[in-house]
């Protein structure tokens, strides 16, 4: 039998990726950072989708030739339609429809963080794939929710954040510590060296299973504030430990909830997805739930971050149900689950 070969295309934010996926096999997995965004302090969308319009063309060329396959290998195109930035999403769009008209190879429409999660079904041999039933902590900087997928097409959002991120709260703590952007992978490599227990910053008492982190943020701009005041010098002096106290307490507010998703439903597998993912923090946080009879799936770190590979899952699984996408589909800069 024929394997199924997809050209997966992410353009959501402000990395350009490409990806062949041959059945759930990874065969290339391209992706072209912007480091424009770095002396902004964020992304700029009107830069993002410039760069994006730069990069993609040579992208998919590469990714096609490290897989070793041509255009008329590919099945199916399997790009970002949201959520998203809606520049960066229209040069994705746009491209993926030129190619499949140009090519007739039909288009598959993906949802960015349900992409994510399906990251974890890529068969590689540096990550396990759960089975299912799993919940699924999906941790970025747009979004942080709790996800139980019952399968490929089933997910079903049980907990979000009612405000900002958790992602974005590492970036802002970052930003007020003085750290440049993205400043969320420094507080992790500082906080390895720091004691999480050093300081201690307010925790939302939200309820259910939903999330809230601009009462986080909020407390540690305040505590910094008035200790700077006493001590100019006081971030230098106590960076790491602020650093591991400030990834602590955010860690902590996720884990709770996590903890709190397996006692309601009862399922014991866990995975993390998404940005945040990669943080080491959180990756022993979720080591520790083995102790509690819980089996845990943590992502290869390639497919952490936005990336064209769990895109190009996301369509084999698609096309194994012949869900295919239309050339008058719009991007969607917000995209409910």
């Amino acid at each position: 039998m024929k394997p199924i070969t997809i050209l997966g295309i992410e353009s959501s934010c402000d990395d350009t990726s490409a990806a062949i996926l041959e059945n759930r096999a990874v065969l290339s997995n391209v992706i072209a950072n912007q480091e424009v965004h770095e002396k902004y302090g964020g992304v700029v969308p009107e830069l993002a989708s410039r760069a994006h319009q730069s990069n993609i063309l040579p992208v998919v060329h590469q990714a096609l030739e490290i897989a070793q396959k041509s255009l008329s290998d590919v099945d199916a195109i399997c790009y970002t339609i949201g959520p998203g930035l809606s520049g960066s999403l229209m040069v994705g769009s746009s491209f993926a429809k030129g190619l499949s008209i140009g090519s007739g190879i039909p288009l598959i429409e993906a949802h960015h963080m349900k992409a994510h999660v399906l990251a974890h079904l890529i068969v590689d041999d540096a990550q396990r794939n759960p089975g299912f039933p799993f919940l699924c902590l999906t941790v970025s900087g747009g979004h942080t929710q709790i996800v139980q997928v019952d399968s490929p097409e089933e997910m079903h959002v049980i907990g979000k954040t009612r405000d900002d991120a958790a992602g974005e709260a590492f970036d802002k703590a970052a930003k007020i510590l003085g750290l440049p952007y993205p400043g969320g992978p420094l507080v992790d490599k500082y906080a390895k060296e720091g004691d999480g227990n050093k300081f201690v910053f307010a925790k939302p008492d939200i309820p259910d299973l939903d999330f809230s982190f601009s009462g986080v943020k909020t407390s540690i701009l305040y505590f910094i504030r008035d200790e700077v005041k006493s001590d100019p010098d006081f971030i230098s002096k106590n960076r790491n430990d602020l650093c591991a106290s400030i990834q602590a307490t955010i860690v902590d507010i996720l884990i709770v909830k996590l903890r709190r998703a397996i006692k309601l439903t009862g399922i014991k597998s866990v995975a993390i997805a998404g940005g945040v993912s990669a943080n080491s923090g959180l990756r022993a946080a979720m080591l520790e739930l083995q102790h509690e009879g819980c089996e845990v799936f943590l992502p290869k770190f390639a497919y952490c971050t936005d990336n064209a590979a769990m895109i190009a899952i996301y369509g084999h699984y698609q096309f194994l149900d012949k869900k295919f996408g239309a050339l008058n589909a719009a991007p969607k800069a917000r995209y409910a689950f």
